[in-house]
């Protein structure tokens, strides 16, 4: 099976040496960035499915700008709590939103926040296929995604856990107060990520030091330091990006995995360590691995390919079924 296509880093200075890539799995797709970053599935969104659109509401929780989606027969029958993380594409994408409310129709009451606090992504607006671009067309497109890619990575330098866990705190502290009989009704909150969302999920699936809960490093491990979490009952992970080996440490909720094979952005070492520490710490887990489907093929969007649509909709089965098993 080919491997996901790999494309340069932005540039440092005006001698910039090409990088040779590999086939797409998607037809007309720009490759994705190297090395331990964001694939170009995490940065732009497929084609929204046609006829299907947002259903929750914007608000605020935490005065955090938050997309609330809530079962049709909500508050009259009973819900569960849901945090969704996404990935860069963030809160305003309309496929996120739908991602949403898949949740929110299987009876989830759904909170995604803006992780990025109003720092969105560079050109996140939603994609459009290019049918067949003339060679001048190919030749400027690379150019653009050269620059991009190099805005890309400036945000995403912005966008540690010191910056952005201390946000979805302030998320979850509020909506345990405007939401709390659905906390009260599953029992706590679960948690579903997707690419950039999907690491954060695993932080707040583990008892770490307090520094770390809230994104910062210890400085002196042998200081006595009060440990805190997990902050959610369970979590369902899909194709996770920039996650270490360290991000494994304390973890205490069951959590589900969404693997892409052969996927440079959640390497075969990192999920081996994730599964045996997982094991040998006797935590409940389950990590299935798709093969034939790009990176961020998870999150809701369109395709040609009729093998992808099937790997999506299995996936998404995948992380529900895990949910409402915890």
């Amino acid at each position: 099976m080919a491997e996901p296509e790999v494309a340069t880093k932005a540039p440092e200075s005006d001698a910039v040496e090409a990088e040779a890539s590999k086939p797409s799995l998607v037809p007309g797709d720009t490759p994705a960035q190297s090395g331990a970053s964001l694939g170009e599935h995490c940065v732009k969104d497929r084609p929204t499915p046609f006829g299907v659109g947002p259903a929750g509401e914007m608000t605020q929780l935490g005065s955090v700008d938050t997309y609330v989606s809530k079962p049709a027969n909500y508050p009259q029958s009973p819900s569960k709590l849901l945090l969704l993380l996404t990935g860069a594409t963030g809160l305003h994408s309309e496929n996120n939103q739908i991602q949403a409310d898949a949740f929110a129709k299987e009876g989830y009451l759904v909170v995604m926040p803006d992780m990025f606090s109003n720092d969105p992504l560079p050109g996140s607006a939603t994609y459009r296929e290019e049918k067949d671009p003339s060679v001048i067309e190919q030749i400027k497109m690379r150019a653009a995604e050269t620059a991009k890619s190099f805005l890309i990575d400036m945000w995403l330098a912005r966008q540690t856990p010191e910056k952005v866990l201390p946000i979805i705190h302030k998320v979850i502290e509020a909506a345990k107060d405007e939401f709390a009989d659905a906390v009260a009704n599953g029992g706590g909150i679960y948690a579903v990520g997707y690419c950039f969302g999907g690491r954060m999920v695993l932080l707040l699936a583990g008892e770490k030091p307090d520094t770390v809960v809230w994104g910062q490093q210890i400085k002196d491990e042998e200081a006595g330091v009060v440990k805190k979490g997990p902050f959610i009952k369970a979590g369902a992970i899909a194709h996770a990006t920039l996650v270490t080996r360290e991000d494994f440490d304390g973890t205490k909720a069951p959590l589900a995995f969404v693997c892409v094979e052969n996927d440079q952005l959640f390497s075969d070492e990192i999920k081996e360590h994730g599964e045996n520490y997982l094991k040998q710490s006797n935590i409940e887990s389950e990590f299935k691995t798709y093969s034939g489907v790009p990176h961020g093929f998870g999150v809701v969007g369109e395709y040609e390919d009729t093998k992808i649509k099937i790997a999506q909709a299995e996936a998404y089965d995948q992380m529900l079924g895990w949910l409402k098993a915890h």
